[in-house]
């Protein structure tokens, strides 16, 4: 499976990066740009959504690390994903927000 990541038009100041294939230490760079990309342009919010990645390494978790200190993140990971595990074992679950689906990480956020 290619990689993708695609950033979707800005909605709601949320700004929604879509995932698929395998995120290691030769595609991640593609999703670290677009990320960096999203923290310079001042989104309020930014979503990745990694329903459909089938494999990750560490380097996804660094990129998801430095972009969760420059900006409000939000990272899509299924329960049953594959990926979710690495979330689990590395602590990452009690430090960036996750969202089990695309449609609840990208719901507009109520105001205070």
């Amino acid at each position: 499976m290619d990689t993708h990541v695609q950033a979707l038009p800005d909605e709601h100041d949320t700004r929604i990066i879509l995932c698929s294939g395998e995120l290691d230490i030769a595609t991640t760079p593609r999703l670290r740009a677009v990320l960096e990309q999203a923290a310079a342009d001042g989104i309020g919010r930014t979503v990745v959504d990694l329903s459909l990645v089938t494999f990750a390494d560490s380097s996804l978790m660094s990129a998801l690390v430095r972009a969760h200190h420059t900006q409000h993140l939000v990272v899509t990971v299924p329960l049953t994903s594959p990926v979710r595990r690495i979330f689990a074992l590395t602590g990452l679950e009690s430090v960036l927000n996750l969202a089990p689906d695309l449609a609840s990480a990208a719901s507009p956020e109520p105001e205070p």
